[in-house]
């Protein structure tokens, strides 16, 4: 008998149709499932409303799975239901998270924004600028896409030091954070939400820093404390990159849209071409592992 998988999208049902021992069966979030649901033990999701996620879940009476397109599951963890796995989509956007992070850098370091102000004023403006080469980076995260980061970083000369929840091999554990902080020139989150990680960047973080150091964020806004890094840079003592925000999506009138010595983009760091596909090719794959009786690689098991 086939593992009935719920997909939202033609993209998910190309990706499974060729899986043995699979019936993907389409349905749209937010309308009637299809008769198949009640016999459903997988479900796909992408970003889904809480009353969506709530109304879709509280459908599927023999469910087994929810496999997710993000690679961040904090927003489910209090959703499904006791005894229900749930599986991420690490790996799908690691390297296109990486990317962004290595793009503000680059154009901060080489002050593009400013070139591109003089260019659309017609002025010739040479001088020097900073460069990533030698710089100390601090990758706070050890997970996918921190080593995906990492393995970016380094090409540029730059001196990488990964942090992850404890010490192995070459990665320092969170508890040594005070101690490295203040050696760095650019420190970069890409933790996911928990508990533990929500607000770690406070004011008693930030005064760790190196000043002139730079903050980057591609992890979720809640990690930093909004206020204490608006202190730091309204003062000028640090520059930050955010590619997430607390509040978010961020009101007009918040303070951050002027905030100087910040770049800001509105979460986009994974939205690229093709990142649908990535995204299936992993859920496919972990659903694959859960038809042939495995247990899927990218479980979240409580708080990760």
């Amino acid at each position: 008998m086939n593992l009935t998988v719920l997909v939202p999208g033609d993209d998910g049902m190309r990706a499974l149709t060729e899986l043995t021992g699979v019936q993907p069966v389409r349905y749209t979030p937010g309308e009637p499932l299809p008769p198949e649901a009640d016999s459903a033990e997988v479900v796909i999701c992408g970003n889904l409303s809480p009353e969506t996620r709530a109304h879709l879940l509280a459908r599927l009476p023999n469910l087994k799975l929810v496999q997710l397109l993000t690679a961040g599951a904090e927003q489910w963890l209090s959703s499904v239901p006791g005894g229900v796995l749930l599986s991420t989509c690490r790996g799908a956007h690691g390297g296109s998270t990486a990317e962004w992070v290595v793009a503000v850098l680059l154009s901060m370091h080489r002050e593009l924004l400013s070139f591109a102000a003089a260019q659309a004023a017609r002025q010739w403006t040479h001088r020097g600028t900073d460069t990533v080469q030698d710089k100390r980076v601090l990758i706070i995260g050890a997970g996918d896409l921190g080593n995906q980061l990492r393995r970016r970083l380094e090409p540029f000369d730059t001196v990488v030091t990964m942090v992850g929840v404890q010490a192995r091999d070459d990665i320092h554990a969170v508890d040594e954070l005070p101690g490295l902080l203040g050696e760095h020139d650019i420190v970069v989150l890409v933790v996911p939400l928990t508990s533990r990680t929500r607000g770690m960047v406070d004011a008693d973080f930030l005064a760790h820093m190196a000043d002139g150091a730079i903050l980057v964020n591609a992890s979720r806004g809640p990690v930093v404390r909004t206020d204490a890094l608006l202190a730091e840079l309204n003062s000028g003592r640090l520059r930050a990159a955010l590619d997430v925000a607390d509040p978010e999506p961020l009101p007009p009138g918040h303070p951050l849209w002027t905030a100087p010595n910040l770049v800001l983009t509105p979460h986009i760091a994974g939205s690229v071409r093709d990142s649908k596909r990535r995204a299936y090719a992993v859920a496919a794959a972990e659903i694959a592992r859960y038809a042939s009786g495995e247990l899927p690689h990218n479980l979240v098991r409580g708080e990760y």
